[in-house]
């Protein structure tokens, strides 16, 4: 990217590139954002609007449907991982560096669509938001919808998580809570007169390991529960009867089940201890029978799966939008110092995205 200026000319993969060879870790995604702003304020069938670093774009046409279509710009940090490459491996070419899987590859298909598909079936609102991979509160795309509800207003989304190309519908609700054990502290070489609050927690690991996951089925796709330790703290000196443990207890939930629902159903499993939540988030059901949702697999020819990670499409889920994730990049390289995207994704999905937004069935 020669002086911070991106050529959406450039194929998707080369933007890719050049995407992933500026720093924009969570907390420095204002040079990239510049550069998105700076690249779109020339197209002159979009509308460019900016809420931090936060950059919308959006047609606006007058057709009866409309699309919202997102993707994020921050990484987590880097770790030797950049500038990118191009290597082969068992005769496929891959893409290497951070954010290539997520989820630059996803975004750069998004602006070179955003750019060149002035005349599309449906009207269209591309947002690139801020702050994706850290705490929930500086989401940018929560801000946005605080700020700016008036541009939440669709018909369906798509989110540019990756997914192996494959259409992901919902996803998993999240919830992380503490269960916690009391005793009584003591000198270890007098342990009769103290009560060990590790010891007690053998209860809590009994009803973990006891415990089955639902395989819900929602809307035509099971999606597989998870409810497991994550941690566990106790005690504070080598000869000291610990008086307190807590064990850290990550559950995933279909989105058959609120996070209220889903916090009462471990209330009840854990019955006796002590339990504070500390984290939970709503799932997102897969709304695959709205008609857009329906045109769009048909246009990408594929059959959805379930989402079992929890992705911000539970926010627009939230706001009455149906949602799925569609992406290049193989989600388990998300986050990793390996982290690569297959060329030929890249490309497949800017295909399958294309191919919807100019179909004639897709504007009907």
């Amino acid at each position: 990217m020669a002086h911070g200026e991106l050529d959406l000319s450039f194929s998707s993969i080369d933007l890719t590139r050049a995407l992933c060879d500026v720093d924009s870790v969570s907390g420095n995604e204002t040079p990239l954002a510049d550069a998105i702003e700076r690249a779109l304020a020339g197209v002159a069938h979009l509308e460019v609007i900016r809420d931090g670093d936060t950059i919308v774009a959006r047609t606006d046409l007058g057709r009866a449907r409309r699309a919202l279509i997102a993707g994020h710009i921050d990484t987590v940090p880097i770790n030797g991982n950049v500038p990118t490459r191009v290597e082969t491996i068992d005769g496929t070419d891959y893409l290497w560096g951070r954010g290539t899987v997520d989820m630059k590859a996803g975004v750069a298909v998004q602006l070179k669509l955003a750019a060149e598909l002035s005349e599309p079936a449906i009207d269209v609102t591309w947002m690139w938001y801020d702050h994706e991979e850290v705490s929930a509160d500086l989401n940018g795309l929560g801000r946005l919808a605080r700020n700016r509800p008036d541009l939440f207003e669709g018909d369906f989304a798509i989110l540019g998580e990756p997914s192996n190309g494959i259409v992901e519908g919902g996803c998993n609700g999240n919830m992380r809570i503490e269960v916690r054990t009391r005793g009584l502290r003591a000198h270890s070489a007098r342990a009769w007169v103290g009560d060990n609050a590790i010891h007690r927690a053998a209860g809590i690991l009994n009803i973990l390991t006891a415990y089955e996951p639902r395989v819900a089925d929602v809307e035509g796709l099971e999606y597989r529960e998870g409810l497991n330790a994550v941690g566990i703290t106790g005690g504070i000196a080598g000869n000291i009867i610990p008086d307190e443990c807590m064990v850290h207890i990550n559950y995933r939930f279909a989105p058959d089940r609120s996070a209220d629902e889903a916090e009462a159903h471990l209330r009840e499993l854990f019955d006796g201890y002590e339990v504070t939540v500390v984290d939970k988030a709503d799932g997102a059901r897969p709304g695959l029978d709205a008609p857009l949702a329906r045109q769009f697999l048909a246009a990408v020819g594929a059959d959805a799966r379930p989402k079992y990670g929890w992705t911000d499409v539970a926010r627009f889920s939230a706001l009455g939008i149906p949602a799925v994730n569609y992406g290049p990049g193989d989600p388990l390289k998300a986050h990793a110092d390996d982290e690569r995207v297959a060329l030929h994704q890249i490309t497949d999905c800017e295909a399958g995205l294309r191919a919807w937004l100019t179909s004639e069935s897709t504007a009907v």
